[in-house]
This record gives C-alpha cells, sequence and structure tokens, in this order.
C-alpha cells in the first residue's frame, strides 16, 4: 500500500519515519485480514451485532407522579415548587 498517496489524499502531512511506519502497521491489518479470509463462513449468517438486539421500550402506562417534595430535594434552589435555575436570556 501507498502510504504517501493515501496521506496525499487526506492532505496529511507524514513525515518519512512516519511513512514508514503506517506502512508496517497497514500491512500487518491487511496480514491479519488475509488470515481471517481463510475462515470457512459458509454456515456461519451474517450478523449486524455480536449480541441479540431486541425492543426495550415498555407500553406506556398511567402511573403515579413523583411527590414534588421528593423530586425538588437535591435541587440547588427552587423557588414556588419549581427548579430555580439561572437566567440565561437577557
Amino acid at each position: 500500500m501507498d502510504i504517501g498517496h493515501v496521506s496525499l489524499l487526506a492532505r496529511l502531512n507524514l513525515a518519512e519515519k512516519e511513512k514508514e511506519l503506517f506502512s508496517r502497521q497497514v500491512g500487518g491489518i491487511i496480514e491479519y485480514v488475509n488470515k481471517l479470509n481463510e475462515l470457512d463462513t459458509t454456515d456461519i449468517e451474517p450478523t449486524a451485532h455480536v449480541l441479540p438486539i431486541k425492543n426495550v421500550f415498555r407500553e406506556d402506562g398511567i402511573t403515579d407522579s413523583l411527590p414534588g417534595e421528593t423530586a425538588l430535594q437535591n435541587a440547588p434552589e427552587k423557588e414556588g415548587g419549581f427548579y430555580k435555575v439561572p437566567k440565561i436570556i437577557g
């Protein structure tokens, strides 16, 4: 792989030592991918994720609200049963 050409396309200014280093690293990655390509995957179903993904949403339902005092107990400032926050619009 021509790292010089790739760095030019990516608009990277690489020193010669960096080009040599990246060339060896990319070569190692390509060797590893080629080794993976030797695996027999004919009976393996393609997947998009290693774990089964399922919908974790629950049905909407009416429940009791959190009491106001409980909801505001850790608020740094409160006023009239509401959170008090700094004004951000002049």
